[in-house]
């Protein structure tokens, strides 16, 4: 079956699951689903593995595929990039170095005028393919001795070993064309399509840790969005209002 046809099992399972279509919060069997979609038990495997991947369902050694509760209230399900193992996952250092922040940086991160930053960038590797392009910051006094070494493995985990408590990821998404200097880095034209995504790493008590932009190629991701209410019909209103006037 063609990787269409398992993406499109992907997400409508996906859509199921947060219409609450499965009693019990258990999905049917994977002979049931092949028999529903109509593809072959092995589609059906792939669909069921990046639902796991990406931790929406658990799968129970001979009692089948549970929805997790926990991951229904996270309004991101999906994105590219978290159903790739971390063993087809790497970076490579192009340089890191420690700066003077700009105004911007100093609102970010709440410094002082004479604190300094790291800075660093990198390419990240999927699958053997180059894929994004990765400007980052961090707070020279939250991590004293950083090195290349720590940042192509990974920033999370080094945050969690110095007894860091992470708990969220603020992140913009919007459309953008690769600079010659990016295209030249991933190896494509220049102009070709691609997604910014920019990122702030929260702790616990407010600290942001870690500021990074990221152009990325072939970048998707699913939302699970809650219907307010309340805000549509003010928008609304002010739409009708706007176009009496």
């Amino acid at each position: 079956m063609s990787s269409k046809k398992t993406e499109f099992i992907v997400i409508d399972l996906i859509s199921k699951i947060f219409q609450q279509k499965f009693w019990d919060n258990k999905l049917p069997t994977q002979r049931d689903l092949a028999c529903a979609y109509q593809v072959s038990r092995f589609t059906i495997q792939k669909a069921l593995k990046r639902l796991q991947n990406i931790g929406l369902i658990s799968a129970t050694q001979g009692d089948g595929n549970y929805i997790r509760a926990r991951a229904l209230g996270n309004p991101l399900v999906y994105n590219s990039l978290i159903e790739v193992p971390y063993e087809d996952l790497q970076s490579k250092m192009l340089y890191l170095k420690r700066v003077r922040p700009e105004p911007n940086l100093i609102s970010i991160f709440n410094l002082n005028k004479d604190e300094e930053v790291w800075e660093y960038k990198r390419i990240r590797i999927v699958c053997y393919e180059i894929t994004q392009i990765e400007t980052g910051w961090i707070p020279f006094r939250l991590f004293p001795e950083l090195s290349p070494e720590i940042i192509e493995d990974s920033i999370q985990n080094y945050a969690l070993k110095n007894k860091y408590h992470i708990s969220h990821f603020m992140t913009n998404y919007r459309t953008k064309s690769l600079t010659r200097e990016e295209a030249e880095l991933i190896g494509c034209k220049k102009g070709t399509p691609a997604m910014e995504i920019t990122s702030r790493g929260v702790l616990k008590d407010g600290t942001i840790f870690v500021y990074s932009k990221i152009s990325a190629i072939h970048y998707e991701c699913t939302y699970i969005i809650p219907f307010n209410k309340e805000v549509y019909m003010s928008r609304r209103k002010r739409l009708k209002k706007n176009k009496k006037q």
